[in-house]
């Protein structure tokens, strides 16, 4: 059939034949000649149609080819993270203006992203981590940061920017803290605020996830399920935990807002501010979550780093009964080791 449609665009025309009504050999010959002209011209068009077949399959070979390696290399996993160790130390001897005699500081930093995309369908999971200590000759060691959050989001695409998703988040802490204050002989008092992952904050909501760029995202969800766990009877009265049940459930509103910001060509500005609204409990006391990193890249390994994060939970008990609930600050500065690392493609 193939060969049949291409001799569609050939046309024949019959041979002129020179008649010699008495001579017959010349016309035998004539004859010979036609037969093989026709014998030329059709394995000529022969040729031709399967010079244009096998050009047709090499097209479409070509083309099934480089269709299947875009597929195949269409990255659905994008993985890295950045770690950042800042560390100072100091020493004083017979230093006529006064000060620490050793102090020394250490902050770690470790941030691990891994985003799946694929159709209409996308999976976020972010780790951020953070330690830090000084200790000086007069205070002794004390904690200066200590943060656990990771944050899961699944979502399923119903237009161009606009998810409905479901989000899990929890956060917590490493180690032992301590809340200092003043005693009428100005000494310092430590008390107790904080264990190993006590309290310890799950968060689980459905939403709506809206996406109108790349490095920003707000999620808003009317319906969200928060506990706060304190398995420890004598800290769990801090953060209004019940003692027999160690654990306080709430339901309300939850806001998130997530940038990634980059200036420049060597700085970035990350930040992530969480809302929430307790429906059971004073619903227009939103509690505060917002922390904020900027980074700045001096070599290739050595960084700039300014941390400020603020939480403001009415629930959480003021170090000083008499203030009452007020928001937490924290803000660190430094200058140290950083690396920053993707992961190849899986």
């Amino acid at each position: 059939m193939h060969l049949k449609n291409n001799f569609k665009h050939l046309s024949f025309k019959r041979l002129p034949v020179f008649r010699q009504p008495y001579i017959f050999a010349p016309q035998h010959n004539n004859m010979k000649k036609s037969v093989s002209f026709l014998l030329t011209l059709t394995i000529a068009a022969c040729s031709f149609a399967q010079d244009v077949t096998v050009k047709d399959l090499k097209k479409d070979a070509e083309k099934s080819i480089k269709k299947d390696d875009k597929d195949t290399s269409n990255q659905t996993w994008k993985k890295g993270g950045l770690f950042n160790l800042n560390i100072n130390q100091g020493s004083l001897s017979n230093w006529s203006a006064g000060g620490e005699k050793f102090s020394f500081s250490l902050n770690a930093f470790l941030n691990v992203f891994a985003f799946y995309k694929k159709d209409k369908n996308y999976w976020d999971n972010s780790l951020d981590l953070a330690y830090g200590i000084v200790n000086t000759t007069s205070l002794g060691k004390r904690k200066s940061s200590d943060r656990i959050d990771f944050t899961s989001k699944y979502g399923y695409a119903l237009s161009k920017h606009l998810n409905v998703a479901t989000l899990l988040n929890v956060r917590s802490q490493f180690a032992r803290g301590f809340a200092y204050a003043k005693t009428t002989n100005d000494d310092d008092t430590a008390l107790l605020t904080s264990k190993t992952l006590m309290p310890a904050y799950i968060l689980l909501s459905l939403g709506l996830d809206y996406k109108p760029a790349g490095n920003f995202s707000l999620f808003l969800s009317p319906a969200t399920a928060r506990w706060v766990i304190v398995a420890d009877d004598l800290l769990a009265p801090l953060y209004s935990v019940p003692v027999e049940k160690n654990a306080r459930q709430e339901f309300g509103a939850f806001a998130s807002a997530n940038l990634l910001q980059k200036i420049g060509a060597n700085m970035t500005f990350k930040s992530k501010m969480d809302l929430f609204s307790n429906y059971k409990s004073n619903p227009k006391n939103v509690d505060i979550f917002w922390t904020n990193v900027l980074a700045a890249k001096i070599t290739r390994y050595i960084n700039f780093t300014l941390n400020f994060d603020m939480i403001y939970d009415d629930d959480t008990q003021n170090v000083n009964p008499a203030k009452g609930p007020a928001p937490q600050l924290l803000q660190l500065m430094g200058l140290g080791f950083a690396y920053n690392f993707n992961a190849k493609k899986p």
